[in-house]
């Protein structure tokens, strides 16, 4: 079974002296330094895939356990969502704080993110109501002066248009921060939903077809048919339960600071390393 490290420098070598106490290490091979693939001799229940990646975490480690015929070289398609993945604010959080209505609408936000709520639409739908009235300059306002880049992201978007892979947002999101942040890193394809705005104002109602986890998982789908790539040549980034359909369609899901239900299902969890830690499956 194969297990790939990742940490921000350089993976600590106290961290294989404790592994192969418990673990048979039949082969290691270094990235770079701060990455390493190992193989172990026999495979990793789901309960010791957690204990591993606990204990990775002790050594400040990531853990990928990807699947057996992912080639990282065969890679075409790389897709993200947006909010605490690529950038690291929920946008409709930050609108919230804004206008005194932050308490409401994140109880609803982290329910949501966390797969307690199912119906992401409804939620949505009832987050947004409460935003009714609001200036269209509050958005603005979240975008220049609260909205960040995650850490890694801009490395991994310039060397993407090097590579050649098409890059796409599919957010729960806003189209207002989606379409900008498209602008800013040179991203293929942007998917959001679409806040309605009158006079410079939120009528507190979304239009068009509402982003929810099965028009993520669909426009993935779609999109990779539409260009000829297989799902195995594609890359999904997310962390909440609404990512998962499309991250189950990757050939390589990857939770970053995801939810633990998130973490539980992906092919690894980013909780320590750069969004740009992908660069060096590369290596």
């Amino acid at each position: 079974m194969k297990i790939i490290l990742f940490h921000l420098s350089q993976i600590p070598e106290q961290l294989f002296k404790e592994l192969v106490d418990h673990h048979q290490i039949v082969n290691r091979r270094a990235y770079t330094a701060k990455t390493v693939e190992i193989e172990l001799a026999h495979p990793l229940t789901l309960l010791q895939k957690e204990h591993f990646r606990n204990h990775a975490a002790l050594h400040a480690c990531d853990v990928m356990y990807p699947k057996p015929h992912f080639d990282a070289k065969a890679v075409k398609l790389i897709a993200f969502d947006m909010d605490s993945t690529l950038i690291n604010i929920e946008c409709i959080d930050e609108i919230a704080r804004a206008v005194g209505k932050m308490t409401q609408v994140s109880a609803i936000t982290e329910a949501a993110m966390r797969g307690e709520i199912t119906d992401f639409s409804a939620s949505l739908i009832q987050r947004v109501a409460l935003l009714s009235g609001t200036s269209e300059e509050v958005l603005r306002e979240v975008y220049e002066q609260s909205l960040q880049l995650n850490l890694g992201a801009q490395t991994l978007f310039t060397e993407i248009k090097a590579l050649g892979w098409h890059s796409m947002v599919v957010s729960g999101g806003f189209t207002y921060f989606a379409n900008r942040l498209k602008a800013q890193l040179g991203i293929d394809d942007a998917f959001a939903n679409t806040l309605e705005i009158n006079r410079g104002y939120l009528t507190g109602k979304v239009t068009g077809r509402i982003i929810d986890g099965q028009a993520k998982a669909q426009l993935v789908a779609t999109k990779a048919l539409e260009l000829g790539i297989l799902p195995s040549q594609t890359i999904v980034v997310g962390d909440g339960s609404n990512d998962l359909l499309m991250m189950a369609f990757a050939g390589l899901s990857i939770g970053f600071r995801a939810k633990p239900l998130v973490k539980e299902k992906a092919d690894a969890a980013f909780d320590h390393v750069g969004l740009d830690a992908i660069l060096d499956l590369l290596h």
